[in-house]
């Protein structure tokens, strides 16, 4: 299903009937997505979706990798919207073939013209209780091939005279070159003001020769935080805007009792198991480059200002890459290859980070700091609330503005003025994604603090801001139902008006069960629907605390993400993103100077909790299943420690030190 063709599609028009669905000569049917394989199980689902419109039997889809070659320009694969929007434009593109079949009277598709027909969204999809492949745990078609071990990333590809390349950059952002030594022989160093690497045809070599070279060079200091990150996010404010409001000044006056509280998350890095990776060459006047990019037509545009090429004499072909769940170094990694085949006369170079260049370089997800007020009333309500958040921009992808973003661009000798990383407005959001409670408050306030400036390369990791905010919200509620003297749940559910919402939290209450409290055992649980607009999910945690150390014993998440495309690949989602969630709540935190493991340590298998993933079925319009977990999870570990003991932590992540800190 996932086999390559040979030819591109015909159009380049997303609109277009033939650019989503073409029809082999050998009775398959090849579907084109502008949504990426990141390890999601994408092509799978899509594929499900193409046979039950089309009513082909599911062997005979083939789903292409995807390339601006003949993909739609879908945008970018990320917030959880693969299914939900890529799904969507699929399933009417397919059910407007099956009605201009049934129309024709001709006996099959392979039969049907539909050469430069659009696509008017006007035919009838089918009703779920007619599907027959969707809702069903079909196995996932990337696998097989990785189990195998054969070829699958982009990292294994190779060309014919191919180079091999290391990037020469500081271990710390945006230190500029001053000077390198030579090249060692059979080496080649290729410079452009501060942009600089060595290439040679034995990588090994090349491996070696990096490392004595960067030992040589010299660079200038880059940017630094002086102190504490939170308080440089709020020295350092460049725009506050409120992004929402009710007033209810009668509501805000019945409250009784105020509170206050903090919540911090600190700079987060995408840590990839394999580092970013590119490969470029020049066809003629034509640059190609492979990369595990989430948005190609992005990554066309960017590299296409920073070298002046015209778009339409660049390709960009996906290749998988090691999961990242965000923004990582894959696009900069592209921008390195394209550049370097250039300083190269056009030959093919295939760009490898290092672990030191994705600790040092990557997009981190920024740091944030959160800060919740609440009044209750008499009768335990909270009747006032108000939500303050500092950060920077979580979007610095390429292709979103008429700047350069990624690093490349500011290193040439020319170079080019980097453009900030910006937030989206809501629904969608960045920092301030899932800022706007998710409950019921009669008086509420919404503020962002977005910071400009910038000491690092920061742009999205899975969830945003709203890793951040649910956890300070989620805590919040947990710290202002002890207040009230109410149950955690009972006091949610008060403030919760939304049934899928309810249902939810119920059931992740009902499948964890009953608890057996004990001396430094506790539960805990937190809620929220993704972005205000996505999936819905609850998570039980349950953990084994002492004051040096933390350990996650057990999750308990219930969803609703509205009718399952593939239930095991919605299970797989959800219970990675919450192994994924715990590492990040438990270990996670970038210093300046991280270089390798022992300086970013992440959870080990053995540390990594079981998880149960409980569907809730339902035959509403799809909705993403990648992030609705991440910020549910943490809130549910933080809130399960201070059960266990008595400690509310509010410093993410929570290691011991944090521990003993709001201990004492």
């Amino acid at each position: 299903m996932n086999k390559p063709v040979d030819h591109p599609l015909a159009l380049s028009d997303a609109r277009r009937l033939t650019q989503r669905v073409h029809f082999e000569a050998d009775g398959t049917v090849t579907i084109a997505t502008g949504k990426v394989e990141l390890g999601q199980g994408i092509t799978t689902a899509l594929g499900q979706i193409a046979a039950d419109e089309l009513g082909v039997p599911l062997e005979k889809i083939r789903v292409l990798p995807a390339s601006t070659a003949y993909s739609p320009d879908e945008g970018v694969t990320s917030g959880s919207l693969s299914i939900q929007d890529g799904g969507k434009g699929l399933r009417k593109a397919c059910a407007e073939l099956r009605a201009l079949l049934a129309k024709s009277g001709k006996k099959s598709y392979w039969d049907l013209g539909v050469a430069g027909k659009d696509i008017p969204a006007e035919a009838p999809e089918k009703a779920p209780a007619d599907y027959r492949v969707v809702g069903q745990s079909v196995a996932r078609v990337d696998l097989p091939a990785k189990f195998a071990g054969l070829p699958s990333y982009v990292h294994d590809k190779v060309l014919p005279g191919m180079l091999h390349a290391r990037m020469l950059r500081p271990t710390r952002p945006y230190g500029k070159l001053v000077s390198l030594p030579p090249a060692p022989a059979g080496m080649e160093i290729l410079r452009d003001g501060s942009f600089a690497a060595v290439i040679g045809p034995d990588e090994n070599r090349v491996i070696e020769a990096a490392k004595k070279i960067r030992a040589k060079a010299r660079w200038s200091e880059g940017p630094k935080i002086d102190g504490d990150v939170y308080e440089w996010l709020k020295a350092h404010v460049a725009e506050t805007k409120v992004q929402k409001e009710a007033v209810d000044a009668e509501a805000k006056a019945r409250g009784a009792r105020h509170f206050k509280a903090e919540y911090h998350k600190p700079f987060v890095l995408h840590a990839s198991i394999g580092p970013s990776c590119a490969v470029a060459r020049m066809r003629g006047d034509t640059l190609e480059v492979w990369s595990h990019t989430q948005g190609m037509f992005g990554l066309r545009q960017e590299i296409s200002m920073v070298m002046r090429m015209p778009e339409d004499k660049i390709v960009i072909h996906h290749g998988e890459g090691a999961g990242c769940y965000g923004h990582n170094g894959a696009d900069d990694a592209g921008l390195d290859a394209a550049l370097l085949t250039r300083l190269a006369g056009g030959r093919p170079i295939r760009v490898q980070w290092t672990r030191e260049d994705e600790f040092a370089w990557e997009p981190y997800g920024p740091a944030m700091a959160v800060a919740l007020e609440a009044s209750l009333d008499a009768n335990g309500n909270i009747v006032s609330w108000r939500h303050d958040l500092w950060s920077n921009g979580h979007t610095h992808r390429p292709g979103r503005s008429a700047k350069p973003v990624l690093i490349a661009g500011g290193e040439l000798a020319d170079p080019f003025e980097r453009a900030p990383a910006i937030d989206p407005p809501l629904p969608v959001g960045g920092a301030q994604r899932n800022a706007v409670p998710g409950y019921e408050f009669p008086d509420f306030r919404v503020t962002q603090h977005y910071v400009r400036e910038a000491p690092v390369h920061g742009s999205s990791l899975r969830a945003l801001g709203a890793f951040a905010n649910v956890f300070g919200i989620e805590s919040f509620m947990e710290e202002l139902a002890a207040a009230a003297g109410a149950d955690s749940i009972e006091f949610r559910l008060r403030h919760l008006k939304d049934p899928r919402g309810r249902a939810v939290l119920e059931e992740a209450a009902r499948k964890a069960g009953a608890f057996r409290k004990s001396e430094g055992k506790g539960r805990g649980i937190a809620y929220a629907r993704y972005k205000n607009v996505g999936g819905y999910c609850a998570v039980v945690a349950e953990v084994d605390a002492t004051a040096a150390e933390l350990r996650v014993t057990r999750l308990v998440a219930a969803v609703d993400v509205g009718l399952p495309v593939n239930p095991d690949g919605i299970a797989n989602q959800v219970e990675g993103g919450c192994v994924q969630a715990t590492s990040w709540a438990l270990k996670e935190a970038w210093r300046p100077g991280a270089a390798g493991w022992e300086d970013y340590p992440i959870l080990r298998f053995s540390e990594a909790p079981p998880v149960e993933c409980h569907i809730i079925k339902n035959t509403q319009p799809s909705l993403g299943a990648g992030e609705c977990m991440m910020g549910p999870t943490v809130a549910a570990i933080a809130n399960a420690l201070h059960d266990a003991l008595g400690v509310r932590v509010r410093d993410l992540p929570l290691t011991a030190e944090n521990i003993a800190k709001w201990a004492s």
